[in-house]
């Protein structure tokens, strides 16, 4: 069955970070070495969703959260406030069974409705799942850091992959709207 996918909610942070934990603590997608705890999640998300980036979660038919996703600014300069940044983490429960397509293709509907012209993937321990998933949702690749990151006793690659959204750069963004809340003001 197909999990059903809807806005994170504080709610959520004790399952999203128990997802992310695994990931740091077994997985090379995230180069953080030590799980962040919940308050520190909890800040996380409120930094996200304050302003205005979207956060979702998926959610299987015995009401478990198996992945979620967001979009966050991918630097702070106003130049590249048109440009988002997708994370997205799941469960084992979750694991290949579109779990993660889904929730980048409703990341990316959601960012582009929002305004943002561009988002790229940032894949660390260049994941081959993690690279599937983004191809299958249109993203290309644009480039490879080699040995950025030294986890579980290996030297690890940083694959970028991007994907235009909207009219992407093929016109000026309204100079009036901005995406998120980021940069308003």
């Amino acid at each position: 069955m197909t999990p059903a996918l809807r806005d994170a909610m504080s709610d959520d942070i004790p399952a999203i970070a128990s997802i992310y934990s695994e990931a740091v603590l077994n997985g090379t997608a995230s180069y953080e070495i030590a799980p962040p705890d919940e308050a520190e999640m909890t800040r996380r998300f409120q930094a996200i969703t304050g302003q205005g980036y979207p956060y979702i979660v998926a959610v299987d038919e015995d009401g478990d959260v198996v992945g979620y996703a967001y979009a966050s600014a991918f630097r702070t300069r106003p130049a590249y406030r048109w440009l988002v940044e997708d994370s997205i983490y799941i469960a084992q429960k979750g694991r290949g069974k579109g779990t993660g397509r889904l929730l980048l293709q409703e990341l990316v509907l959601r960012c582009t409705a929002l305004g943002f012209r561009q988002m790229v993937a940032v894949i660390g321990g260049a994941s081959p799942a993690s690279v599937g998933v983004h191809r299958s949702c249109g993203f290309r690749m644009v480039g490879t850091l080699n040995g950025t990151g030294f986890k579980h006793e290996q030297w690890l690659d940083t694959i970028f992959m991007q994907i235009a959204l909207g009219d992407g750069d093929t016109s000026h963004p309204d100079p009036k709207r901005y995406p998120g809340t980021l940069f308003a003001g």
